[in-house]
């Protein structure tokens, strides 16, 4: 990549994939260089990404690679500990109860396990939904999390519907979305003597180069917004992203929820904390067995490519999109205000070493060095008034 964004290490230490792997990488390269030369040679950064990561058969997420856990490539906050759902199903709870027709709506399950956890805990609390809807694309992981309940809740397994889509009727519920908008295509940009480019991607003989070209209006428009909002003019040589597809995303939930929460969970920052000065090579971030580094075009289809939330834009496209913005916090303050230190206190026993471990995933998952403050909570809601728990203990609204 000829301008490359902040990363913590180069490609070059990453282990080599095996050759199977390769061959799936350079079938999705030989797509990626059609789509190439049908635009002119080269394609928007946005679309290389879209197809990276969800090219049917051959993208990241809708290939057959292990992506989850100590054997993929990322550990998300489900599985470091159960007590995360547990903290999630108590939030949703206090939206379900009340609801006569109530479903929750899961983007995304990953592994399934915080599907699974999900279920016992609202099962325990005698809240569980009519339907518990999983929404995703990739048929390797609708058949890993089926496994995955069917291992831990087997007799809740009838009450979980894998969809293709979103529903076209109105529900009333919750939707859920853990580390969802983080894997959402980003345009990437940058400041050259004051005018805006954008990151545009080619591909010749199955090899991938990208550059800086001149920004069209819609680009533009979109970084002198951010400029607006953060009440600063980014300098030269200033580098980031921006997701162009979370106000539609959001609309088109607003338009299937007639009453209830979306919960957004990922890791990001407000936009003046986003688009900072020193912040000035962005936040995409690559991640290939546990190792993040800094080469986006490296063995596409293979790795996964993410960037950070603005959750500025997010709260301002739920605005638009008919929703009240009912709470943000960081991770650790809302899994505080959902009861995870009473969770803790009801497995307590006499075994050491489970207790250890215990005490490990609640600093996994609340600690501002690991996962408490880099991971933030949005609450979203429509028709819905009710005071939300989880933000209870702290409501970062102000800085949005």
């Amino acid at each position: 990549m000829n301008e490359p964004h902040s990363m913590t290490q180069s490609a070059d230490v990453l282990p080599e994939p095996g050759a199977a792997a390769k061959d799936c990488s350079q079938a999705l390269c030989t797509q990626i260089e059609e789509q190439c030369n049908q635009s002119s040679g080269w394609i928007p950064y946005s679309e290389f990404m879209q197809m990276a990561l969800y090219a049917p058969g051959l993208g990241y997420y809708s290939g057959e690679l292990r992506k989850f856990g100590a054997e993929g490539d990322f550990i998300t906050a489900p599985e470091v500990s159960p007590l995360f759902a547990q903290c999630i199903a108590r939030q949703v709870a206090d939206v379900l109860l009340g609801m006569s027709e109530s479903r929750v709506l899961e983007f995304g399950a990953g592994s399934g396990v915080m599907a699974a956890d999900m279920l016992l805990e609202l099962e325990r609390m005698e809240t569980l939904p009519e339907q518990y809807l999983i929404l995703e694309l990739s048929a390797s992981l609708k058949q890993r999390q089926h496994e995955t309940i069917k291992n831990k809740a087997p007799h809740l397994l009838d009450h979980v519907v894998w969809l293709d889509g979103l529903v076209e009727e109105k529900f009333s519920g919750v939707v859920l979305a853990n580390e969802v908008l983080d894997a959402m295509p980003v345009e990437c940009f940058r400041i050259n003597q004051g005018t805006v480019e954008a990151l545009q991607v080619h591909c010749v003989n199955n090899k991938l180069t990208s550059e800086y070209k001149k920004a069209n209006e819609t680009i533009e428009a979109a970084v002198r917004r951010i400029e607006e909002r953060i009440e600063v003019s980014l300098p030269d040589g200033y580098c980031s992203e921006f997701n162009p597809s979370v106000s539609a995303w959001l609309e088109s939930i607003s338009t299937m929820l007639e009453q209830g929460m979306v919960l957004l969970i990922d890791y990001g920052y407000a936009a003046a904390e986003y688009y900072h000065e020193e912040r000035q090579m962005g936040t995409m971030m690559c991640h290939y067995q546990h190792r993040a580094h800094a080469d986006p075009l490296w063995y596409p289809g293979l790795q996964d490519i993410t960037s950070f939330v603005d959750f500025t834009e997010v709260a301002y496209s739920a605005v638009d999109a008919g929703f009240d913005v009912s709470g943000y916090t960081t991770q650790a303050m809302f899994l505080m205000g959902t009861g995870i230190d009473e969770l803790h206190q009801q497995q307590v026993t006499d075994d050491v070493k489970n207790q250890v471990i215990l005490s490990q995933q609640i600093k996994t998952l609340t600690m501002p060095s690991e996962m408490g403050e880099r991971f933030k909570v949005m609450a979203l809601t429509k028709n819905y008034d009710e005071p939300l728990r989880g933000f209870i203990m702290q409501d970062l609204r102000g800085r949005l």
